[in-house]
């Protein structure tokens, strides 16, 4: 099982994060942590370091915080990346959010930074994982035309859009949302299973509780329903398909 998106180096995980990671190596292969902001680069490196071999990295630039990164410390963010490209596995997450940033100008703003941390990403060489909240059309446009080596839409909840995703030869990824909602579940229903990847984006869960990798056991389990499969199977295929769009090896 591997978790495909989350967030360790959050303030949730502060009290235990060590204990909790180290927790999880019975249960879990592996685990993807996404730094979106450069004040939690170091910390991300440094938790990938001291679990070498299981937690595994994306770096990129959130589309929320568009109104708070100077071009300073956006360069700066970028040239860091650059020096640590043996650890980032994928540029993400990046994209457009239009739930947080309602201002047209802000959210014109945001598609240029979109398209820079999409060439970013083809200078590397790196895939890039997707955030298109309210904003899903745009992103594809932009996707369309930009290219990107391999494309992962991290928790794709757009329907209306699947068969545009689909023939795009796109990746999405499907967390604990499935269980409360029939828009996921006939997403997981209407999408290959050898292009999904689980994830919790933890250590937001929804409930008031503290989400951890852990949580994909909940995915897994509804898109099992769904698809008529066992929970085994969505797992060992789930993990097959994040190891072969990230390229981990574990």
């Amino acid at each position: 099982m591997i978790d495909s998106h989350c967030h360790l180096e959050q303030k949730d995980f502060n009290p235990d994060r060590d204990e909790v990671i180290e927790s999880w190596k019975g249960t879990l292969d592996a685990v993807v942590t996404s730094c979106a902001h450069p004040r939690d680069f170091g910390l991300t490196v440094e938790i990938v370091k001291k679990h070498k071999g299981f937690v595994f990295a994306t770096f990129g630039l959130h589309p929320e915080y568009i109104k708070e990164i100077s071009k300073k410390e956006k360069k700066e963010y970028l040239e860091k990346i650059k020096q640590h490209k043996d650890i980032t596995l994928a540029i993400g997450e990046i994209g457009l959010d239009y739930h947080w940033v309602k201002e047209e100008d802000w959210r014109e703003k945001q598609k240029l930074l979109f398209r820079e941390m999409l060439a970013f990403a083809k200078d590397l060489g790196k895939p890039v994982v997707i955030h298109s909240r309210d904003s899903t059309e745009d992103c594809i446009k932009i996707l369309e035309e930009e290219k990107p080596k391999k494309v992962l839409m991290h928790l794709y909840g757009s329907r209306e859009y699947l068969e545009r995703v689909k023939g795009n030869g796109w990746f999405i990824s499907i967390g604990p949302l499935i269980a409360r909602s029939k828009n996921h579940k006939k997403i997981a229903r209407d999408f290959p299973i050898e292009r999904i990847l689980l994830e919790t984006d933890s250590p937001w869960f929804g409930n008031g509780e503290r989400g951890t990798p852990l949580n994909i056991k909940v995915a897994a389990e509804k898109i099992a329903k769904v698809k008529d499969m066992t929970t085994d199977n969505v797992m060992k295929q789930c993990g097959e398909n994040t190891k072969g769009f990230f390229g981990i090896e574990c």
